[in-house]
């Protein structure tokens, strides 16, 4: 018997993934508090990469604690400039500061997904991919800004890649589903090895 899959996520893109790859699932967000689990990890120095996979963990858990017997998927992401860690713009300024700090650099998102079964984690993986935004005057930002609205607030990177935000880069080595923050292709193999899927 195939077991029920959830995927530990209120995330529309990380449904649509799921959906477009032809998987039967349920969707219940876990209950984390993810700047609590953040927090102590980045003061201790914690990689980005690091700290994706502990939250990724600690969503799959928390679900798969109360769905015995399913299958969970916990997935997250972070985005990295060298050392720095951000966080979702707060605002607009948040997000002029955020698309200002990355213009002409190169940054990175760390996507990480967990499986959970009974109250364990069964798997771990984590993908990177890796952006060079152009160089971006403040005028241009204050314009691109202006034309997307509150969808800016909406990202951590204060840009969404599949719309205007792509105008914002000139390289982008990754794939789609590591950008929108799950590495569907690892994560169908190890469901097809695990029968949790037709394999």
């Amino acid at each position: 018997m195939i077991p029920k899959l959830i995927l530990a996520s209120s995330s529309p893109f990380r449904r649509m993934l799921m959906e477009n790859a032809g998987l039967s699932f349920e969707a219940h967000p876990a209950k984390v508090d993810e700047r609590a689990i953040e927090a102590p990890l980045e003061r201790d120095g914690a990689t980005p990469d690091a700290i994706a996979l502990v939250l990724a963990k600690a969503k799959a858990k928390e679900v798969s604690d109360r769905s015995p017997g399913a299958i969970v998927i916990g997935s997250d992401q972070t985005m990295s400039l060298g050392q720095r860690t951000f966080h979702k713009p707060k605002s607009m300024e948040d997000a002029a500061g955020h698309l200002a700090a990355l213009s002409a650099q190169t940054h990175r998102l760390n996507s990480a997904v967990a499986l959970a079964y009974n109250g364990d984690i069964i798997w771990e993986h984590v993908s990177r991919a890796e952006l060079t935004m152009r160089p971006l005057t403040d005028d241009f930002i204050a314009r691109h800004l202006n034309r997307v609205g509150d969808r800016a607030l909406s990202s951590v990177g204060a840009y969404q890649l599949e719309g205007e935000g792509l105008q914002l880069f000139s390289k982008i080595d990754g794939d789609y589903f590591t950008i929108l923050g799950l590495p569907m292709l690892p994560l169908l193999e190890k469901l097809r090895e695990l029968g949790a899927i037709d394999g």
